[in-house]
């Protein structure tokens, strides 16, 4: 069950991450997002997402009596 809760926030952190870039690139240049843009915000989204995952593992938010 753990191993599926931080799943749940890699994937919640590395989507809003990607969302999150794309949201500020439209907005502040005008560059068309193309797929290749997506590629290239989801691998700088990446250890964002990883090292954030890190850290609620670490710091345990939640009780883990299961």
């Amino acid at each position: 069950m753990k191993f599926g809760r931080m799943l749940e926030f890699f994937i919640v952190g590395l989507v809003l991450g990607i969302l999150e870039d794309i949201i500020a690139i439209g907005v502040s240049t005008d560059v068309s997002i193309t797929w290749n843009t997506i590629g290239i915000i989801g691998l700088v989204a990446l250890p964002f997402a990883v090292f954030s995952e890190l850290i609620v593992d670490k710091f345990k938010l939640f009780n883990n009596s299961e």
